[in-house]
């Protein structure tokens, strides 16, 4: 897709046009989905159900028993790591020291720190990037932040880019919304909220290469159950069609289809490069390789952890309303909730590879083997 503009034309009109095609089918007005910053709420949520709640519950353990279980089974499986351990780099005390301030600031009231109290989240989010890319040295001698120096900053700005993103789709369904932001014009909510965005990928992508150090990663996972497709094309262009229906679906059923934010996206960017020859996530299970959807996974629901965590205390912070499922809360989030950090680590996955490149995200990747794989799902 690098090469063919044209697929990042559908892709981008697909992932911004066809939510708003939905708010005009319902025949609402487009206005207050485009207020910025968007303060208004317009959504009305529908209240907890438990019949909702028990079917989201069931997909949610189902999700984590599946995890569970090919974590148990690839474990029995894998090799036992010889890798040598190397030294702490003395640039990831730094990173723990501007964690552990940031956290102190962002939790406290000092008067002399006032003015910039609302600015405070990203400090603990850069001190766990550089901790966590510190740890990946440590036990492999390579990171994300040392292997990609000169992308690193441009992953750093797709990152803004990618949860603007998901700001934007949350206009639809409003399922959170930010307080203590009140006073900022729309220039500084613009600059201080990127600021803050920047560290999404850096975090989830840091958190997956270091799972990836780790034995259980090593070659069990490599060796899982194979899924298979005889019709991949097919598939590919039915998954198109049901994602994007799901997408113009969060316009006119927002309490409905809310979760789609968080599948739907991953499913039209996987079909589009796919169709476009491209290797894909999910082409892996083929050769049962179930290692980076694993550890994507597992990663977002880390940093999901750490999110909800460092939201809880700070004064700009966000709130949850999601419809169903509000009920029984760990931190701000619904516990139900923490089900789409699941798939969201695969979204920062792939799109993370798009920009430093598969070699750096997919273990054991090289043009060979991006080949086979592309051959035998051709």
């Amino acid at each position: 897709m690098r090469k063919n503009p044209t697929q990042w034309a559908i892709m981008a009109i697909m992932l911004l046009g066809l939510p708003l095609s939905g708010i005009l089918l319902s025949g609402r007005p487009i206005a207050p989905y485009l207020e910025f910053p968007p303060l208004t709420r317009y959504v009305e949520h529908a209240a907890f159900s438990w019949a909702a709640f028990t079917i989201f519950a069931g997909i949610d353990l189902l999700l984590l028993f599946l995890i569970i279980n090919l974590m148990v089974h690839g474990r029995h499986k894998r090799s036992i790591s010889t890798a040598a351990r190397h030294h702490f780099p003395l640039w990831g005390w730094a990173g723990l020291l501007i964690m552990l301030v940031g956290w102190l600031l962002a939790w406290t009231r000092f008067a002399w720190f006032a003015p910039w109290q609302g600015h405070t989240f990203c400090l603990p989010w850069i001190g766990y990037i550089i901790l966590i890319n510190a740890l990946c040295v440590q036990r492999s001698g390579h990171s994300l932040l040392t292997d990609v120096p000169k992308r690193f900053p441009l992953l750093i700005g797709a990152s803004a880019v990618f949860w603007w993103f998901f700001e934007y789709l949350n206009r639809f369904v409003q399922n959170w919304y930010y307080t203590g932001v009140d006073h900022f014009s729309a220039l500084s909510y613009t600059l201080f909220a990127s600021l803050s965005f920047a560290t999404v990928l850096p975090a989830v992508l840091g958190t997956y290469r270091l799972l990836l150090t780790y034995p259980l990663f090593d070659s069990g996972l490599n060796q899982m159950l194979s899924l298979r497709n005889p019709f991949p094309r097919a598939l590919a262009w039915g998954v198109l069609a049901l994602s994007g229906a799901g997408l113009a679906g969060l316009g006119i059923w927002p309490n409905e289809f809310f979760s789609l934010l968080w599948v739907s996206p991953l499913l039209i960017i996987s079909a589009l490069q796919f169709l476009s020859g491209r290797e894909i996530l999910f082409t892996r299970l083929g050769h049962g390789d179930w290692r980076p959807l694993l550890a994507a996974a597992l990663a977002g629901l880390i940093c999901g952890f750490f999110w909800e965590l460092w939201n809880v205390g700070s004064l700009a912070r966000w709130h949850y309303a999601v419809p169903y499922v509000q009920r029984f809360h760990l931190f701000a989030m619904p516990m139900l909730g923490y089900g789409g950090y699941l798939p969201f680590g695969l979204e920062c996955l792939v799109v993370g590879s798009m920009v430093v490149g598969p070699q750096h995200l997919f273990p054991g990747e090289d043009a060979s083997a991006a080949g086979e794989y592309h051959r035998c799902c051709k």
